[in-house]
């Protein structure tokens, strides 16, 4: 049985229900007296939260105190000169290492009570001293939107900064420091309370999110996609799949971006969307495979997204940085090298810029580009950067350092390395975004980083490669469509007509989707069964082993698998 794209894939949780409301909640907690921290991420909601958790004890013949953490923060000047931020890079920050405590001047002495409950509140209420530990969160897509558009309560960073549309101390300093603290305590947290609705929110209890996650960490697992709107954005997501589009159209589909992806656990009803993140924290090995986590700790490598510029606009052109780069600036271990996977592309005269032109008067673009930006002249890119035909089916490989976008007119699957936030634009086609505003071009940064190496017919040579057969069954085959020696992780596509592939996991996780055809069942050595449909992704643990896949309906079936090769370089 076929069916169509899921927007909200969700699993049962393990040894518990998700609960719905603030009393349910409550009635999970222990006789008074006692300190309960609530602890959760700057952009929340939190007002409104601990006022519903206060009315709903006090109901109850709770007597209470609250104590708000973030009366005892820093200020702002002190907060940025802790986490390096000296304005000196009004684009990037190198990653923070904080601990949340950096943002405090101090943390306050907690005075217990003699009867009632204490609630204690804030980012990094774990710290106080506590007997019931809650984490309150809010998907990431709420605080990126919040903070975009100058959304209070929400748009906030840690230190109650608010700066509209200003990510970059979310994205460099708060996620960061937030995910590593909530990483730190998620072994011993009594409840997540999901934040999507402050007023009337769902849980689950601490034993039942790690029995769950034990579960999710063995076998295959899908997060819960979405689409954003951005000036270049298309319509084949909206019109394909079902996603209502933000503002106008549907750009970027987070299909599977670790840092940003949750699981939905409960049913549509009641649901918690618990951090992709904690699978790895929790349970590294099952999941990532041993080698893979000796190697990326627990940083989940490669990310699965949509690029949707069909009856859209050309992406900016940019590069990411090079290795030493990316460790010593910007403080990521490993850096972004990418890969366009054309899924479809329905626009006559599609293409994907990829690569120098060959002998490219980098002098002249540079002096093209920063004329772009000071008089708006348009940028001639074909006089620098190549531009190939877009061809479904076909990967285009992008080491970093070299100049890409795809044009407009496509939907690629982008398959990359993980550390997604740091793209190095060098011309964006003149656009503005809704305020009016060009958008930043940290040019300095994309040209301390372009391969020169990389430039005419050695990029189609090395970068779009043909096919190569792997292994075939009966009624099926197995290709490797793309890898190259600094790439740590290869691209491979299962064509299956009418049979059932075997295969297996040997230690490393695979990432499946579907690019063309009507979906496959992933079926597991221990019983466990997966359907996945058109364009969906798949996470198969490494812990899963052998695993077979079916073909679904009538038409070939093409399946995408991307996994860290082994014999990967550092």
């Amino acid at each position: 049985m076929t069916r169509s794209y899921d927007r909200n894939p969700r699993y049962a949780p393990v040894a518990g229900e998700v609960a719905r409301g603030w009393a349910a909640a409550a009635r999970s907690l222990p006789p008074a007296p006692a300190v309960l921290a609530v602890d959760g991420p700057a952009a929340l909601d939190w007002t409104t939260a601990i006022a519903c958790l206060l009315d709903t004890l006090r109901a109850a013949g709770t007597t209470t105190r609250d104590l708000d953490l973030r009366t005892y923060e820093a200020d702002w000047d002190t907060i940025c000169r802790r986490t390096g931020d000296d304005g000196s890079d009004p684009h990037y920050l190198g990653l923070a290492d904080n601990s949340v405590s950096d943002i405090y001047r101090e943390l306050p002495q907690i005075t217990r009570p003699v009867n009632g409950i204490l609630v204690v509140y804030g980012p990094g209420a774990a710290l106080s001293d506590h007997d019931v530990l809650w984490y309150a969160d809010l998907p990431k897509r709420y605080a990126e939107a919040a903070i975009a558009a100058g959304d209070l309560p929400v748009g906030v960073n840690l230190g109650r900064h608010a700066l509209p549309g200003d990510l970059r101390r979310l994205f460099y300093a708060d996620w960061p420091m937030s995910d590593g603290h909530r990483d730190a305590i998620a072994h011993r947290i009594d409840r997540w309370i999901d934040l999507r609705d402050p007023a009337n929110p769902a849980s689950l209890d601490g034993p039942a999110m790690r029995a769950t996650l034990e579960q999710l960490a063995t076998g295959p697992v899908r997060t819960r996609p979405y689409f954003n709107s951005t000036p270049w954005g298309g319509q084949w997501a909206a019109r394909e799949l079902g996603f209502t589009p933000q503002a106008g159209n549907t750009a970027l589909g987070y299909e599977l971006i670790a840092p940003e992806a949750g699981v939905l656990v409960g049913d549509p009803e009641a649901d918690v969307e618990l951090p992709f993140q904690l699978l790895c924290v929790l349970h590294p090995a099952a999941f990532l495979g041993p080698a893979v986590h000796a190697e990326f700790g627990t940083s989940f490598p490669i990310r699965f997204d949509y690029l949707d510029t069909v009856g859209g606009g050309n992406l900016s052109l940019h590069l990411h940085p090079r290795a030493e780069y990316m460790r010593d600036r910007f403080g990521w271990p490993y850096t972004q090298h990418e890969s366009y996977y054309v899924t479809a592309s329905p626009d006559p005269g599609a293409g994907v810029y990829l690569g120098l032109q060959q002998d490219a008067d980098l002098g002249l673009m540079r002096k093209q580009v920063e004329l772009a930006i000071e008089r708006g002249e348009p940028m001639d890119v074909e006089r620098f950067v190549r531009r190939h035909p877009a061809e479904p089916g076909q990967l285009y490989l992008i080491p970093a350092g070299t100049p890409h976008a795809s044009g407009a007119g496509n939907l690629v699957l982008e398959i990359s390395a993980t550390p997604y936030l740091y793209s190095l634009r060098f011309y964006d086609w003149l656009r503005r975004d809704a305020r009016g505003n060009s958008r930043p071009l940290p040019y300095d940064h994309g040209f301390a980083n372009l391969d020169r190496d990389r430039q005419g017919e050695d990029v189609v040579h090395d970068l779009i490669q043909p096919p190569r057969p792997l292994r075939t069954g009966p009624g099926w085959r197995e290709e490797l469509l793309g890898a190259l020696p600094e790439l740590f992780y290869e691209v491979r596509r299962f064509v299956l007509d009418h049979g059932t592939a075997e295969d297996n996991t040997q230690g490393r996780f695979h990432i499946l989707n579907v690019s063309a055809g009507d979906g496959v069942v992933i079926e597991t050595s221990d019983g466990r069964v997966h359907d996945l449909a058109f364009a969906e992704t798949l996470t198969v643990p490494a812990a899963v082993g052998a695993y077979r896949l079916r073909p679904l309906g009538d038409r070939r079936v093409h399946v995408i698998k991307a996994l860290v090769r082994e014999g990967q370089p550092s």
